[in-house]
Formats: structure tokens, C-alpha cells, sequence
């Protein structure tokens, strides 16, 4: 009998009851480095090595990680660019009040009313708000304001370049207001966006208006209890005058699937409910019904392939989010703005057909009983949009940590 002592990806997966996904995940993260085969560089494991990693995971303790914490005061937040409410939800799960919001969306604009008549919603283009009157009264700006080039006319990069930008106007807002903290959003993208100078243009304006910028940081959605592969660039300005430290909020180990989403578990008490949704056309249903779970345009037969992706097969590159089916044991992929939309398919494990409103908005995190106002396109436009309640929770706490350390400091200052 041959001892085996190594092991490809897919028999190592078998051993240790974890995905080949999880498994290329831990060697990225180097929780558990593979090795290379010589010739083809494949990922491969020896015997001692994963013996090792079973007696260490099966005395881990689950998700250890908790970042909640309680405000010792009531914290307010005015929220800009705020869509469906999808990061107000989740600053409202973490104890702090939403006094306004503003958003140009009517859809989302009926939706935030809808969910919550209390709030404050500011309907319309922001550059025709005065924001005056909340300075003194809230202690966070955010939002999650659009990508867009700045002029670099001039050499300073400051709020003159950046006139007839929306991030102009987020920190216009800011510069009215003037809150202890402020928190941007937006895509990965940024970083690269035109070479990395609109990143730096927005770092120099939050340090003219007097913001000292904490280390921008990607929050992988998966990483904070959200079923999602969704990942977004946080900007956090802190008022020079405050000496304290932010601290973004720690990763949790445990990552939720599809099937957590969806069914009920720990994320949810209740299956999923049922809802209107998208349909493919019957030519893009007679392709998706050939791919497989986790499966994606490259399980088709070449001609196929060649069919469907026209030039876009030609053009290198793993385009793994074409022609997809999601796995119930995986996270989902970025939700799109369309889930029909031709080349960013996101398809039903089971069923060749998108998910539905319903479906998406458990992907993304959003209760049950949060309820879409709008055409089903007009809902699945806030839904994707939105930053997963989730994700927004998390952060919301290390906000609250960030200000019950200001507002500690400023205790004592009065005993002194």
C-alpha cells in the first residue's frame, strides 16, 4: 500500500471538510500556506502539514470576534447620498440616531419614509441644501458619494479642483456641519481611479477643510457577517482638534454562504420570503441551465463559449462573474444594479432564474420587513447600491468606540 504524503487542493478539501474556495482563501491570508508543485505550480499540502491544522481547528473556538460596544451617549449622524438607508440601518443597529438624510433617488426617498416616517429625509440634488443648521447638532457626516475625475489644473488638488463634484459637495457638507468624525464610502475602484491622484485629491481636501485622514482601508463585506463578496473603500476624517485614535472595526473568522442568506440559520430565523423578481430571457436561461453550481461561462462547450462571450473570449482573464451560478456553500458574488443584466449574471443555485427583490436584499443584509418602494428594476437598483446593513453595523460600532473616547476626554477636561 503507497502512503500518501501529499495532497492536491481538491483531495486536502476532502480531508480537512472545507471548500477549494475556503482553502485558496486560507493560503491568501496565510492561515494555511500551501505548497507549489515543482512543474505545474499547483497548490498541494503534505500529510504532516494538515494533520497539524486539524488538531489546531478543531480546538478553535467560533468567531470569538465582537465588536459591539455601547455609546454612553446619544450619537447622531447626518447621512449623505443615503439611497435605500442601507448604512443608516446598520448605524442605527449600532445605537446611533440618524437626524437627516439626504438623497436625490425619489424611489429611495419613498423607501427611506416608508421604513422609517420619523427620519428626516431631505429630497433633491444636494448642491441646493444649506447644511448649516446641523453644525453643533450631530457628531458623523457619511457618505457613500459617486466616483467621479477632479480637474488638476491646479497643482494643489485642494476644494477648488474638485468644484462640480459630488465629493465637492460631501465636503462642503462636512465644512458646514463640522462633526467630530466623518466616514466616506465608495468602490474599490477609487484607489486606482485615475492613477490614485482622485484618492489624493480627496485626502488633500479633508485636510484643508481641518481633517487629519486615518489610513484608508478595503472592508471585505465577507469579513462582517455579510454573505457577500463585496468589497468598499473607507475614507475616515477626524476634526484636527481631536487626539484620539480610530480604529476600524476587527474581522470576523466566520463567513457566511448563500445558504445562510437564505435559509434559516444564524443570519436569519425564517427562510427566505417569496417575492416578485427578474427573469432571464429564454436564450440567456438556455445557457445558465448548462452551468453547474459555482460554475460560470467557461462549463460551457467551446463553441458556446465563443458564442456567448463573442470578442470578450479573445481577451484573456478569468471574467469569472460572466454566465455565473452561485454555490449555497459560498458567498455570493457583488450584486449588480440589474441581476439580469447581460454579463454580471448572478444565478439562483437551484433554479435558472436571478434572485429575487427579497433574495437580494437577505444577500444584502436588509431585515424582512424593510420594504422597497418602486418598480422591481427601481428596487433592485437601491438594494444593489446599498451598503449591506451588516458591514454598515460594524462600522457603526467603531464610530461609537471613536466618540465615547472623545466625549470621555472631554468629561475629564471639564473636572481639570
Amino acid at each position: 500500500m503507497v502512503i500518501k504524503e501529499y495532497y492536491t487542493l481538491s483531495e486536502a478539501s476532502e480531508v480537512l471538510g472545507k471548500s477549494k474556495e475556503t482553502l485558496r482563501r486560507w493560503d491568501r491570508d496565510g492561515k494555511l500556506l500551501a505548497l507549489r508543485e515543482p512543474i505545474s505550480n499547483y497548490r498541494i499540502y503534505n500529510k504532516e502539514q494538515l494533520n497539524l491544522f486539524l488538531n489546531v481547528i478543531s480546538n478553535e473556538v467560533e468567531d470569538i470576534v465582537d465588536n459591539y460596544v455601547k455609546p454612553i451617549k446619544e450619537f447622531k449622524v447626518l447621512e449623505l447620498f443615503a439611497g435605500a438607508g442601507g448604512l443608516a440601518i446598520g448605524l442605527e443597529k449600532a445605537g446611533i440616531k440618524c437626524t437627516a438624510l439626504n438623497e436625490v433617488d425619489k424611489w429611495a426617498c419613498q423607501t427611506l419614509r416608508k421604513n422609517r416616517p420619523n427620519w428626516e429625509v431631505l429630497e433633491g440634488d444636494i448642491k441646493s441644501f444649506n447644511f448649516t443648521k446641523y453644525e453643533g447638532e450631530v457628531d458623523i457626516v457619511t457618505g457613500g458619494f459617486p466616483c467621479q475625475s477632479f480637474s488638476y489644473a491646479g497643482k494643489k488638488l485642494g476644494m477648488k479642483d474638485a468644484r462640480g463634484t459630488l465629493f465637492y459637495e460631501f465636503a462642503r457638507v462636512v465644512k458646514e456641519v463640522k462633526p467630530a468624525i466623518c466616514i466616506g464610502e465608495n468602490v474599490k475602484g477609487l484607489l486606482s481611479h485615475e492613477k490614485g491622484k482622485t484618492i489624493e485629491g480627496m485626502i488633500s481636501i479633508l485636510e484643508e477643510i481641518g481633517y487629519n485622514v486615518v489610513p484608508v482601508q478595503v472592508l471585505k463585506a465577507i469579513n462582517y457577517k455579510v454573505p457577500q463578496k463585496r468589497e468598499r473603500v473607507i475614507l475616515v476624517g477626524i476634526r484636527k482638534d481631536i487626539d484620539i485614535k480610530y480604529y476600524y472595526p476587527e474581522k470576523h473568522t466566520t463567513i457566511y454562504n448563500l445558504s445562510d442568506a437564505l435559509k434559516k440559520g444564524e443570519l436569519y430565523d425564517c427562510d427566505v420570503p417569496k417575492s416578485e423578481g427578474s427573469k432571464y430571457p429564454e436564450h440567456k436561461k438556455a445557457i445558465l441551465d448548462l452551468i453547474p453550481q459555482k460554475g460560470y461561462w467557461r462549463n460551457l462547450p467551446l463553441d458556446l463559449q465563443k458564442e456567448y462571450m463573442g470578442k470578450s473570449f479573445y481577451l484573456g482573464g478569468g471574467k469569472t462573474g460572466i454566465a455565473r451560478r452561485i454555490g449555497w456553500d459560498e458567498p455570493s458574488l457583488t450584486l449588480t444594479c440589474s441581476p439580469a443584466q447581460k454579463q454580471t449574471e448572478r444565478c439562483h443555485p437551484d433554479e435558472t432564474r436571478p434572485f429575487t427583490v427579497r433574495e437580494y436584499a437577505r444577500i444584502q443584509t436588509f431585515p424582512d420587513d424593510w420594504h422597497f418602494e418602486g418598480s422591481v428594476s427601481q428596487q433592485y437598483k437601491q438594494i444593489g447600491n446599498a451598503v449591506p446593513c451588516n458591514l454598515g453595523q460594524e462600522i457603526g460600532y467603531s464610530i461609537v468606540r471613536f466618540l465615547n473616547s472623545y466625549y470621555s476626554q472631554l468629561d475629564k477636561k471639564q473636572y481639570i
